[in-house]
């Protein structure tokens, strides 16, 4: 159900911002009649102070194999579109750092492998908190763990588990992870698994169509375990009818920790309205996700960047890193070339999906995500560095400090908050 302070969609509370402003430029005092509308600099400052005073949590940034080492040095500022140097320019206040393993054969090996490449993960997240960066960052385990680290100064790591299949498929042994800091997991990546359908069929995974109609059995269990240790569920990447299946199993609420709306773009990583309003009725929370083709879909973008991957050769961003000097150049001239025919995703554009889901779900069922280093990032939004552009632009218009507030962290803390009463009524019964 729409908000009724969400009239319309691209000003929540127009007078309160009005008047804020107004406060700024020292005209509190003018009757409403006279007011000017606020200029572009009290909008600037008013945001800046609004983007100080929350904390800001983006729930998924993908981490490289080699993160936390010589190689990549999550202290510096690197190649890659998050570090602590970006998140201390951009304000960026917390992250949720992923373990990620992408679906592989479903046997015992392949199970068996995938665990051990998110146990690299998990151990270099707890290397960057505990060896390298103790007094910059700190791994919380908990809603209070956030406050208190941010409280403190610090910037916040979280861990969250992309693709339940980097667990195994032993559930019971899932307290491991959860003492390793996982705080939550989502059951599918692209392709189905034993847990439940995915959002995307992978041929070479042999997916045909719909291999469970939804959960699986051992999925429904997943969720049961998770609800009883404390984990928050993540539906991104499941497929719709998992997605709300999950949502009517889990005794706690669920996140979708990175996905957008369908409305705005009609992409399957993307959440329709019914879905949206699932969600919301269950008590959780949409983060959407500033991924430019789940914020503004276009074929012939995709088709172009495809034929320029292709033809350079290029399947990560470690491989634009190793062309040399004349082959980045002519990279960057097809990049060029294919943004100036194709327009690239814009925080403007983000922000509209921010604006349909608040419509839809309501201010405390909205949240926000970058998937920075995982193909995450829009015109405006980057890399951590220009967080603020997100926060300008709700301020630009007229997103109260409270409605940013919890869009930026206090929705999440307020779900991750209730996962954690759950468990303990589960595990006192």
């Amino acid at each position: 159900m729409a908000h009724p302070y969400m009239a319309h969609p691209y000003a929540p509370s127009r007078i309160v911002l009005l008047t804020a402003a107004m406060a700024l430029l020292g005209l509190a005092g003018c009757s409403r009649q006279q007011a000017a509308p606020p200029s572009a600099e009290a909008i600037e400052s008013l945001a800046r102070q609004i983007h100080a005073n929350v904390i800001t949590i983006d729930t998924h940034v993908d981490i490289p194999v080699d993160f936390a080492t010589d190689t990549v040095d999550p202290g510096e500022r690197g190649r890659f579109q998050n570090d602590l140097v970006k998140m201390e320019e951009g304000g960026l206040d917390a992250a949720f750092f992923i373990v990620y393993v992408g679906q592989g054969e479903r046997t015992a090996a392949g199970n068996a492998a995938a665990t051990a490449a998110g146990m690299n993960k998990f151990n270099a997240i707890r290397r960057m908190t505990t060896e390298l960066y103790p007094d910059r960052i700190e791994l919380a385990y908990s809603a209070d763990d956030v406050e208190r680290i941010h409280a403190e100064g610090k910037r916040v790591a979280l861990i969250g588990v992309e693709n339940a299949y980097a667990l195994g498929d032993d559930v019971s042994s899932w307290s491991r992870f959860h003492e390793l800091g996982a705080r939550y997991v989502s059951l599918t990546h692209n392709g189905h698994n034993d847990f439940g359908d995915s959002s995307v069929e992978m041929e070479r995974l042999g997916d045909t169509g719909p291999e469970w109609g939804g959960m699986s059995p051992l999925g429904r269990e997943a969720v049961a375990e998770l609800n009883r240790l404390g984990i928050m569920v993540d539906v991104s990447h499941a497929g719709r009818e998992t997605m709300l299946q999950t949502v009517a199993a889990s005794r706690a609420p669920v996140i979708a920790s990175h996905s957008s709306v369908r409305a705005i773009a009609d992409h399957a990583r993307n959440l329709d309205d019914e879905q949206l309003r699932a969600l919301a009725a269950a008590g959780g929370v949409a983060q959407m996700t500033a991924l430019g083709a789940f914020v503004k879909v276009q074929p012939e973008r995709n088709e172009a960047l495809s034929a320029a991957r292709e033809r350079f050769s290029i399947s990560s961003s470690a491989d634009i890193e190793a062309l040399d000097d004349e082959q980045r150049s002519a990279w960057e001239l097809a990049m060029s070339d294919i943004d100036s025919r194709f327009p690239p995703a814009t925080v403007q554009d983000f922000v509209d999906h921010i604006d349909h889901a608040v419509s839809v779900a309501g201010i405390d069922h909205v949240g926000i995500s970058s998937d920075f280093d995982g193909g995450g990032g829009i015109i405006g939004w980057n890399n951590s560095a220009e967080t603020f552009n997100v926060t300008h632009e709700m301020v630009r218009r007229g997103y109260t400090e409270e409605q940013i507030r919890k869009l930026w962290g206090g929705n999440l803390l307020r779900v991750m908050r209730e996962v954690e009463r759950v468990a303990k009524e589960l595990q006192a019964s």
